[in-house]
């Protein structure tokens, strides 16, 4: 074998290899985000049902998970019941709000009727919201700390383990 041609091999495959074993425990669709130790831009939206509009501001004081979600993303109806018993299990530790991400109010309005609510939906009709976070997908997650400050971004559907560990570890920040 040409010495050349395995010199240059192995000075391709061995930081491909090192990078992947360094990254062996990572969960991949937990995403670092920018915006993670800086503060949660703030949000004012209306809810689904028309009620008064809901902010981040009403929320400071305790964990705030924030899941942007759509009717027609099947990872987001996966999760759905995990963020439902979440939102009833962590009440006094948490507040949760979903985000719909280009759908369509009506089907968003059916979709709650069928399958329940157990937290605020609130319309971001001109994605306003899902640039300021830089939403690249559904179901995206992000948990902010009692005092403002995003903790984590979570890509894809959350597992109730998930859930709480996220939502304990924005308990905890700063303190």
């Amino acid at each position: 074998m040409n010495r050349k041609v395995l010199i240059a091999g192995l000075a391709i495959i061995l930081p491909l290899l090192g990078i992947l074993f360094l990254n062996l425990g990572r969960d991949p669709r937990a995403i670092d985000s920018p915006l993670i130790g800086k503060p949660a831009p703030a949000f004012a939206l209306p809810t689904t049902e028309g009620t008064a509009a809901i902010s981040l501001d009403d929320m400071k004081g305790r964990v705030v998970v924030v899941n942007f979600w759509a009717t027609w993303c099947v990872p987001c109806l996966q999760e759905h019941e995990v963020l439902l018993r979440g939102a009833r299990e962590y009440s006094e530790q948490a507040h949760f709000v979903g985000v719909i991400y280009q759908d369509e109010l009506p089907q968003v309005q059916r979709f709650v009727q069928r399958r329940g609510q157990a937290y605020p939906s609130l319309f971001d009709a001109d994605g306003k919201m899902a640039i300021a976070y830089g939403v690249g997908g559904v179901p995206e997650t992000y948990f902010i700390s009692p005092n403002g400050i995003i903790t984590d971004k979570y890509a894809g559907p959350l597992s109730h383990r998930e859930l709480a560990r996220l939502v304990d570890k924005a308990s905890r920040w700063g303190s």
